[in-house]
């Protein structure tokens, strides 16, 4: 398989919104988001154009919340910082052992009741009612109840994002988020491209969990809000 460029990885809602989900992205040609019921993510083309804060305030209008990742710039006078979570960004190494695992079923629209039931139980991070239509999303279910699950979300080029990793507490320490994990991470494998991770800094044991399965730290990030004047 012949190695995608990591640089998209610094800005990958960017490389998302105008490649692999350029049908789902609103916005201008400095700043692109995605419809609010499928992700809070947002893409600004680069933080230093002179134009960005206008171009900002163009798509989101004045005293709004808007999401920054990977990136923290310096605000001009009248922005405020909304909030910050430190993170992490994971990829694969050649460690990783992707395989497809027979029990997991794919997800989709008629699933999406279960799916943000499971998220509402577990907290994995943001799901919305569309989140489903980023990509492939997968789910075991356990006598009908949807009990793990995890996709694909962002799309940067040649890479594909495994989130909304979730397991229901009473079906913990089974091993059912890293088979669902390396599913995702064989079909994406199948498509040329390689796999990524975010979590939460604070989330030891998830980083843990995903460098034993041969993912390795690329860089240290934050997520966040600010709010426009």
């Amino acid at each position: 398989m012949l190695l995608p460029d990591q640089a998209v990885l610094d800005n990958p809602a960017w490389s998302s919104l105008t490649g692999h989900h350029a049908h789902l992205a609103i916005g201008n040609e400095l700043v692109l988001h995605y419809p609010e019921d499928v992700s809070p993510f947002v893409g600004v083309r680069d933080w230093a154009h002179p134009e960005v804060w206008d171009a900002i305030l163009e798509v989101f209008g004045h005293g709004a919340s808007v999401g920054v990742s990977h990136a923290e710039p310096v605000l001009p006078p009248g922005w405020e910082p909304v909030f910050s979570i430190p993170g992490v960004q994971l990829v694969e190494t050649a460690a990783l052992e992707a395989r497809p695992d027979e029990e997991a079923v794919e997800l989709g629209a008629a699933d999406s009741a279960d799916m943000l039931a499971l998220v509402e139980r577990t907290r994995p991070g943001p799901f919305l009612p569309r989140t489903h239509e980023l990509g492939r999303y997968v789910g075991i279910r356990r006598e009908g109840t949807l009990v793990a699950m995890a996709g694909e979300r962002l799309h940067p080029e040649g890479w594909t994002e495994i989130s909304a990793v979730a397991v229901d507490a009473a079906h913990r320490r089974q091993g059912l988020a890293s088979r669902l994990v390396l599913d995702v991470a064989f079909h994406a494998h199948r498509r040329g491209d390689r796999v990524l991770l975010h979590a939460s800094a604070s989330n030891t044991a998830a980083i843990v969990g995903y460098q034993k399965l041969g993912f390795a730290l690329r860089r240290r990030l934050a997520f966040g809000a600010i709010r426009t004047p």
